[in-house]
């Protein structure tokens, strides 16, 4: 128990908030927007947090033994977090080069992933690719502990955000925005620095473990006004018709049930039409947010795309393949950048990880 006490200062607090039963399908900080009376684009200041906790997925404590590694693990990451931020940096990469050795499904995955959507690379370039994807996710775990505890000052002058214009213009509209978003190594730390420039909403899946889930949940919300569960639509439109920006990302699989096949680099994906029933909800423009590192590890860039316009169009599938192809667009800028150990493919006629179960000459 004393290394819980070490790695988490507010232990004893936080363990006594996350027991309490409260019901609350949403997790809500007190209406920041209420408070000011400046346009929201101007609110960069967020109040102190409280998590509400499911009485179903809060536990009596996290102290049983099968949340244990996962609280060892957040330590030794609170612990190395207090490393130099380049120490990190080459930390993450090491840790995610041994792990494309270490995990060969997620290896293989990623292989397949890249072999389908970069036909026009050879195999030693798709090959390079799928290593560089393991040591950005590498990185990219450092990243997030950089976004749970790492003082916003100490990134000052570390990245930058173009494209304002088109958000301020967005806004300008009074009924909120969708941001979509990607699963980018860095979609942590994108959210913490996207947050010195706007206040921002974010949708998500609850996590299956609960001890994560209340965790994560509850230092995402160091930037995050609301953090509102994926099913929650009547928080989605309280926020919309606030003229609340609600980041949203819908570039994973979650199955044929609400989705379509879309292209994506040119392959049929399963992609859901929930992004069309959320700008539906209160007509809200939709704009693309890109966060990439630089090349040289230098920093951060974000970068907002115009909105995406006649949106939507009646047409599911084709809604769906705008939609795709403007996250591809953002991708193509660092595509190694990129999660592509997650099976986005893995919903296909043929059946459930058709495409990753043939076998593909080398």
């Amino acid at each position: 128990m004393k290394l819980i006490w070490y790695a988490f200062p507010d232990a004893p607090s936080a363990i006594k908030e996350l027991r309490q039963p409260v019901l609350a399908p949403t997790i809500h900080s007190k209406s920041l927007f209420a408070a000011r009376q400046q346009p929201l684009y101007n609110c960069t200041s967020f109040p102190t947090f409280k998590i509400p906790v499911t009485q179903a997925s809060a536990p009596n404590r996290f102290y049983s033994p099968r949340f244990w590694p996962a609280l060892a693990g957040l330590g030794c990451l609170w612990l190395l977090n207090h490393l130099p931020w380049l120490w990190q940096i080459n930390l993450g990469r090491m840790l995610g080069i041994f792990l494309f050795y270490l995990s060969p499904h997620r290896r293989h995955v990623t292989e397949v992933n890249i072999r389908l959507c970069f036909p026009e690379l050879n195999a030693g370039e798709q090959a390079k690719m799928a290593k560089e994807v393991f040591a950005n996710n590498g990185i990219g775990l450092f990243e997030t502990a950089m976004a749970w505890w790492t003082p916003l000052s100490k990134l000052k002058g570390q990245y930058t955000l173009k494209g304002r214009e088109h958000l301020d213009a967005a806004l300008a509209q009074g009924k909120g925005v969708i941001l979509l978003g990607a699963h980018f190594s860095t979609l942590d730390l994108g959210g913490l620095l996207f947050s010195d420039f706007y206040p921002v909403d974010a949708m998500y899946r609850r996590h299956n473990n609960p001890m994560l889930e209340a965790f994560i949940t509850r230092h995402r919300l160091r930037y995050f006004g609301q953090a509102i569960e994926r099913s929650d639509i009547r928080s989605v439109v309280r926020a919309l018709r606030k003229n609340h920006i609600i980041w949203y990302a819908p570039d994973q699989d979650f199955g044929p049930q609400q989705s379509v096949y879309a292209p994506f680099f040119g392959v049929p994906a399963a992609t859901i039409t929930a992004t069309t029933r959320i700008v539906k909800l209160n007509e809200s423009p939709i704009l693309m947010l890109a966060q990439h590192r630089l090349p040289d590890n230098s920093g951060y860039e974000l970068e907002l795309f115009p909105v995406i316009t006649h949106f939507p169009t009646g047409d599911d599938e084709a809604d769906a393949a705008r939609i795709n192809a403007e996250i591809e667009h953002a991708i193509r800028k660092d595509p190694a950048q990129y999660m592509w150990v997650h099976r986005r493919f893995k919903t296909h006629p043929q059946g459930k990880n058709h495409v990753y179960n043939i076998t593909y000459d080398k």
